[in-house]
């Protein structure tokens, strides 16, 4: 009984001293979090799609109000700002004048000026910016689910092909119903 009273001292006396982590108190670790939309707020944004080393990348831009397709594209031809250079963001889209998209019963139409073998500058990945950005606006705008359907027209083409943008900012095909 002596032993088991002696064993259970001992082991309540190693519990008592702690893990072997000190009382150090709080200890600096950075900034607070950002990022986040704070409640309430009346800020837009933009979401536009650039080229990174690792393939196609969204990017967030504050805007002055919600963005249709077509406004959110216009922003996209220009290209990455400086701080999205600075982090190393191309884009591969070619000068697309009289690219027009307009959002209508929760889909978008697309208006591509040249056919799409002509937009493979770069690698090849201008097209999926085209199509995300618009997609992404849409949804947006609507406040509908993000499995946009955007109807491609390509120039020489008299029917449109529909594509969608998934998370990863990868274009594919809506199956024909």
């Amino acid at each position: 009984m002596k032993r088991r009273l002696s064993c259970l001292v001992a082991v309540v006396g190693m519990l008592s001293a702690g893990c072997g982590i000190g009382s150090t108190g709080p200890v600096r670790a950075g900034a607070p979090a950002s990022g986040l939309r704070e409640p309430g707020s009346e800020h837009h944004y933009a979401q536009l799609y650039f080229v990174s080393p690792y393939g196609i990348q969204a990017v967030t831009r504050q805007v002055d109000a919600p963005l249709t397709p077509q406004q959110a594209l216009d922003l996209l031809l220009k290209g990455p700002d400086s701080a999205e250079r600075a982090r190393g963001l191309t884009t591969d889209v070619p000068p697309l004048d009289g690219l027009i998209a307009r959002g209508a019963n929760g889909a978008v139409d697309l208006r591509l000026p040249v056919v799409v073998a002509n937009m493979t500058r770069g690698g090849g990945l201008g097209l999926s910016q085209v199509i995300c950005t618009a997609a992404n606006a849409q949804a947006s705008d609507s406040k509908q689910s993000p499995d946009v359907d955007v109807r491609v027209y390509e120039e020489g083409y008299e029917r449109p092909w529909t594509v969608r943008c998934n998370a990863a900012g990868n274009v594919v095909p809506v199956p024909a119903p």
